[in-house]
């Protein structure tokens, strides 16, 4: 992989990796009600979960995905009914208490699968794999395999900072959250922001 696609492979990565996002909202909303320690599971599964889509579309799985309406609508359809569950569970927490009576949790597998139902990490793989695994500077690359590890390290490194850095926010918030209903309200915002994340995958 030369400099210059290296280069532009990076300013992609980052754009696309800290931009806010189903897993972003979801880091600093597990942080902010559970604390730190509690969100870095999901920091974890997020990272996982992506490298496995990451090859799975390098093998080809992106492509049929792509290609057949069906499993395109099944896989927004499915990450939308999700988006919507975790909306629900999020704007019903008002204290701390309530919160770690587990009322808004997601598990490392849970985290991990996410991302199979996240149409932006799919997007994400889906450019990935035909402007840098599968093509080179528009020329068929000679070493795919090379550069699909590549790749797969660079992503790792970025959906791990980004969804650390959100769960980072979302913890050094957590004390001031706990005043009042100050918390609720902190909820009800992200969760109307994974409602319009659910509004935008149905209309990509």
């Amino acid at each position: 992989m030369s400099p210059a696609e290296l280069t532009a492979l990076l300013v992609f990565c980052t754009a696309m990796s800290f931009s806010p996002g189903p897993n972003t909202t979801l880091s600093t909303a597990l942080a902010a009600n559970h604390g730190l320690k509690r969100a870095l599971r999901f920091c974890l599964a997020v990272p996982t979960g992506w490298t496995l889509l990451m090859l799975a579309c390098g093998l080809g799985l992106g492509a049929l995905v792509a290609g057949v309406p069906v499993l395109r609508w099944g896989v927004k359809l499915a990450g939308v009914a999700y988006m919507l569950w975790l909306a629900w569970r999020l704007a019903g927490s008002r204290r701390m208490s309530e919160a770690d009576s587990s009322r808004l949790d997601v598990s490392f597998s849970q985290g991990v699968g996410l991302q199979f139902l996240n149409i932006k990490a799919w997007m994400l793989a889906l450019t990935l794999t035909a402007g840098w695994v599968v093509n080179a500077g528009g020329q068929p690359a000679a070493n795919p395999g090379q550069r699909l590890a590549i790749i797969c390290t660079v992503m790792v490194l970025f959906a791990f900072s980004s969804n650390f850095a959100y769960a980072l926010a979302g913890s050094l918030l957590r004390q001031w959250l706990a005043l009042g209903a100050r918390l609720l309200w902190f909820n009800r915002v992200l969760a109307l922001v994974l409602l319009a994340t659910a509004a935008w995958m149905l209309s990509v």
